[in-house]
């Protein structure tokens, strides 16, 4: 006689953990959709019931609104009336780490009505530390020496110069180029700024230009005559 095979038993599939997760994702939506639901209908309800707290809440809003367009006003109107009186003494200046000698710089500029003067020294910046366009549209390209010791410090050289003069007008589109220091230049930068365009501001033109509130282009002689109208990028 042949032996009968016990009956096999019925493979029950259990559910991946994906699709326990993904069904109660779908639940815990539905949950937070009537939950939603309902509490805008109570929204609704309430606001039909006391239409005059819609009222309030619009007046408050505005309020509120108004308030902070205004202080933004009076801030931006600050920071002209900051830019147009400020002064830097030369003393200031020397004590100053290189980055905040940039910055001041750039708000010198901005001072002088370059709204878009931008900081941009650091790692890489191909020999511009400040950025700028004057009211008449000439784009500013600026390298900045800080020494400690001012005058006594070691003078700006001519390597200087030749990294400046290939990357400002080539890389960044400079109309002016400039290299300011609260030091000194050796002797063979004047001639060769003069052959290549380039600006040189020394402790003495700026410590002028710090103090006097006039614009760097007046302390500056052959500087181009304004052009395109244009903007920094």
């Amino acid at each position: 006689m042949s032996r009968r095979r016990p009956p096999q038993r019925r493979r029950i599939r259990r559910r991946s953990r994906r699709q326990q997760r993904a069904e109660a994702q779908v639940i815990a939506f539905g949950v937070a959709a009537v939950a939603a639901i309902t509490l805008f209908v109570a929204v609704v309800n309430w606001i039909r019931e006391h239409p005059w707290m819609l009222l309030v809440a619009i007046v408050v809003g505005a309020a509120v609104l108004g308030g902070w367009h205004h202080q933004r006003q009076q801030k931006a109107q600050w920071e002209q009336v900051r830019a147009r009186g400020l002064r830097y003494a030369i003393s200031h200046l020397d004590s100053l780490h290189h980055r905040e000698f940039e910055h001041a710089i750039r708000d010198l500029m901005k001072r002088d009505g370059c709204t878009d003067a931008v900081q941009v020294g650091g790692a890489g910046d191909n020999g511009a530390d400040v950025k700028a366009t004057d009211p008449f549209g000439r784009r500013w390209v600026i390298q900045a020496k800080h020494r400690r010791k001012g005058w006594a410090g070691s003078p700006i050289g001519t390597p200087d110069l030749h990294v400046l003069n290939g990357t400002a007008r080539q890389l960044h589109g400079a109309d002016v180029v400039v290299l300011v220091t609260n030091g000194r230049f050796t002797s063979g930068c004047p001639p060769l700024a003069k052959s290549q365009r380039l600006h040189l501001v020394d402790r003495n033109v700026l410590g002028e230009w710090a103090a006097s509130g006039r614009p760097l282009w007046d302390l500056l002689r052959a500087v181009p005559p304004p052009g395109r109208s244009t903007t920094l990028r």
